[in-house]
């Protein structure tokens, strides 16, 4: 059964209403009748309800809910990447693929070898383009919440907010000692039952080393995945499966 998102303001009473692009999907594509049930999650507190369609209007939809359903997808982890910006198709397939996987939250960031320089205009819709393509791969993996595609940032940025993490897991190829495993190993004796975890990975160039320089002052830890390189676009979905499969519960 479908899965359509909405948040507290679009829920009252017993009722749930939906607006905006969702309806014409409703309508046209799946063509649902007054009647016909559908799956709607709240997503700012991550609960579905399974609903039925009491009213059809031009641009509004409104439902009953008639029960609350146990089916938390969510992770008890928070994996947030900071991703240096790609080319265009590499972002979408990455957004696409982590969000399949539970990453909490996604960060482009502009680094010193990104290819791709892009303008405020273009910041303002790759994120609007992105966060669609998050949407539309929490649906089809039928999660509680929709992953955010924070704005552009920088590498400074990121440093100012390395106390936020319980980690921020830098993956460098020029790092040839401290592994992936090592750090995690660390981690998991700390026994930290509610983690928040940030991923850093370089664009296509990879990460200047007055960056990591930067990183490592702040307490990043830089981290070699092994003696294989691996594709900008890949190196999320490796460390942010290792990480699911390791801490989730």
């Amino acid at each position: 059964m479908p899965k359509f998102f909405v948040t507290d303001q679009s829920i009252h009473n017993n009722e749930i209403k939906i607006v905006g692009k969702d309806v014409n999907h409703i309508k046209n594509v799946l063509r649902k009748k007054i009647g016909e049930q559908l799956i709607i999650c709240n997503t700012d507190i991550s609960i579905d309800y399974l609903c039925e369609i009491v009213k059809l209007e031009a641009d509004t939809i409104k439902c009953n809910i008639l029960e609350k359903l146990d089916t938390n997808t969510e992770s008890n982890i928070k994996v947030t990447i900071f991703q240096g910006l790609p080319k265009a198709d590499k972002m979408e397939f990455m957004i696409q693929k982590a969000v399949e996987l539970g990453v909490y939250d996604i960060t482009p960031v502009e680094m010193k070898r990104c290819v791709v320089k892009l303008t405020d205009k273009d910041k303002t819709k790759k994120i609007q383009r992105w966060q669609k393509i998050a949407e539309v791969a929490s649906k089809q993996s039928g999660r509680n919440q929709i992953p955010k595609i924070n704005n552009v940032i920088s590498v400074k940025n990121i440093c100012n907010l390395c106390q936020e993490y319980d980690i921020v897991i830098v993956a460098y190829e020029n790092e040839k000692e401290n592994s992936l495993r090592d750090e995690l190993e660390k981690l998991k004796s700390k026994q930290i039952k509610y983690l928040k975890i940030a991923i850093l990975i370089g664009p296509e160039g990879g990460i200047d080393e007055t960056e990591i320089e930067l990183l490592k002052e702040n307490e990043a830890k830089i981290v070699t995945l092994g003696s294989r390189i691996l594709r900008t676009e890949t190196v999320a979905l490796n460390i942010l499966s290792i990480i699911m499969y390791e801490f989730e519960v």
